[in-house]
This record gives structure tokens, sequence and C-alpha cells, in this order.
């Protein structure tokens, strides 16, 4: 049986860790683990916005004529 998905999204739940992570450390730079969540975080983005421009991209301009 496959897990549910919680009803936030792998964006919010990581910028909440990387909050966590940070606000009680003074050298952020130098922790290997804020610096993995961040890597983990710009993955996730970059996979959002590949996925709006290829919807994007594949609507067409079909789109502007009937709206």
């Amino acid at each position: 049986m496959a897990k549910k998905p919680t009803g936030e999204s792998d964006e919010t739940r990581l910028k909440k860790k990387i909050a966590e992570a940070v606000k009680d450390k003074k050298n952020v730079s130098g922790d290997p683990a804020a610096r993995s969540l961040r890597k983990r975080l710009k993955r996730v983005q970059r996979k959002r916005r590949a996925l709006s421009s290829r919807k994007k991209h594949a609507a067409g301009k079909e789109t502007d004529k009937k709206a």
C-alpha cells in the first residue's frame, strides 16, 4: 500500500526544514546537512519550473485565442 501524500508539497516541507536548521546556527555555510537540504530544494524548484514550462509550451497559442 502506498503512502498517502501530505497536505504540503515537497518544496514547502524543505523550506521549513531549512528554516529550522538555520535559525539556531551561526555558521550555516559549513553545515553539510543544510547544504544538502538547499540542494534538494533547488532540485525540486527546477523540476517544478521545467514542468510548467513544458506545459506552457505544449499548450501553444490556441489557449490565447479561446480566452
